[in-house]
């Protein structure tokens, strides 16, 4: 993905985002608003597995749920486990897996790997006895995820009925995960939900709720979503069926209760996995110029034409989202301000191509209505010195500032200063 695909891509999301973090395609936004949390993570998981099906890691908050293990290469056949919440268990790859009180951690050696069968290991060594079909792991050492992913599914029977089960494992760089949150009970009508705070500063978020929002099926989904301040995310859904969608329900309810739910996804056994997974998301840290946030809110005030006011700043080391003001008129910018990573010769020449030689030597590239490159936001890119600015208006609504405005601001040598 290209520079200014990317940028455009910051754009959408930093524009439109929600409370719970979501990034989607632009015809989700309504769904996700109304759906509050729950809805948001059932989209999320198939808009997530379509990429992964297609090939690609998600370069920022990677889905979790069943279908993303369709295809797994770890399988385990049938077969009856009983409880063994207190028992301690070893996967093939010789990860010893404890399992502790809810919210205790586990202190372990770190394993570098973890394959599917010990995610699926430590998966059963938790659940309750009954039958297990069906059943499937992923690891860390899963080429398609980088190791940003860790989880297992299968089909479990307590003799209720069969029922699909699901668990993933994922960690999230600071800010970049999801604060859990409840559904309007007005726009997503679920029987039950909560979010409380462990005694370690975890968030753990439960509800009893449903596959489909709008109730076109009777399917239910229960799901558990534990986030932690090492930036784990992990997600334990249930439903009263062997299969997510499109297949008749097999039982009232889920089999496990919401206490069974809290009690797997706090427990310890999953703490060597956590450690083994890798953090998703961009390092922003990593292409941070050493200007915080803060210093280039005043480089930006000072940069824009008289008359235009800031508003609420938020971002990270890398993008800045600026709301503006000009008399009644609001509109939105967003300011990507990274270091430039080395490039081949070959790179170095694409990127120049079409782009404007500044007096200064730097490459000036324009985007959006009236300019080469039509398509799009309307955004002024500039790169020199090894450093990549970008200023930019959302492809929506009309916007505050004009192309030569935003060229202004991207051109000025202010971005240089350490």
């Amino acid at each position: 993905m290209s520079e200014p695909d990317k940028f455009e891509d910051d754009l959408l999301f930093a524009l439109t985002r929600t409370g719970e973090g979501f990034r989607s395609d632009q015809a989700d936004q309504a769904g996700l608003v109304a759906g509050g949390y729950q809805r948001g993570r059932s989209r999320w998981r198939r808009r997530s597995a379509a990429a992964v099906v297609g090939g690609a890691a998600a370069l920022a908050l990677v889905g979790t749920g069943a279908v993303y293990l369709t295809g797994a290469t770890s399988h385990s056949g049938a077969g009856t486990v009983a409880a063994a919440a207190s028992t301690a268990s070893t996967a093939s790859t010789g990860v010893a897996v404890t399992p502790a009180s809810a919210g205790t951690p586990t202190p372990t050696a770190a394993p570098k790997v973890v394959t599917g069968d010990a995610v699926l290991a430590a998966f059963k060594a938790l659940l309750p006895k009954g039958q297990i079909t069906e059943a499937a792991g992923r690891g860390t050492d899963d080429p398609a995820m980088k190791g940003t992913f860790a989880g297992a599914q299968l089909v479990f029977d307590d003799g209720q009925g069969k029922s699909l089960l699901s668990v993933a494992v994922q960690k999230h760089r600071k800010g970049q995960g999801q604060e859990p949150s409840c559904p309007d009970p007005k726009l997503n009508r679920i029987d039950s939900c909560s979010v409380a705070t462990l005694a370690d500063g975890s968030k753990l978020y439960l509800s009893e709720g449903y596959e489909y929002p709008d109730h076109r099926a009777d399917t239910k989904e229960w799901l558990a979503v534990l986030t932690g301040p090492d930036g784990r995310e992990i997600t334990l859904s249930e439903w009263n069926s062997p299969q997510e969608k499109g297949s008749p329900d097999s039982r009232p309810n889920p089999p496990l209760t919401l206490d069974q739910l809290r009690g797997i996804v706090t427990d310890g056994s999953w703490d060597p996995i956590a450690a083994a997974v890798q953090y998703d998301g961009v390092d922003y840290a990593a292409q941070s110029t050493g200007l915080s946030l803060p210093d280039r809110q005043a480089v930006l005030a000072g940069l824009l034409p008289a008359g235009v006011s800031v508003g609420k700043v938020d971002g990270n080391e890398v993008v800045m989202n600026v709301q503006l003001a000009q008399g009644g008129t609001a509109g939105s910018l967003v300011v990507r301000v990274q270091k430039l990573a080395a490039q081949s010769e070959a790179e170095t020449k694409k990127t120049s191509e079409g782009a404007t030689v500044l007096p200064d030597g730097g490459l000036l590239k324009l985007f959006g209505p009236g300019t080469s490159s039509p398509g799009g936001a309307p955004m002024a890119e500039v790169r020199r010195d090894g450093l990549l600015v970008q200023v930019g208006e959302p492809p929506t609504g009309k916007p505050l500032l004009g192309l030569d405005q935003l060229k202004a601001i991207a051109t000025s040598p202010e971005w240089l200063r350490k």
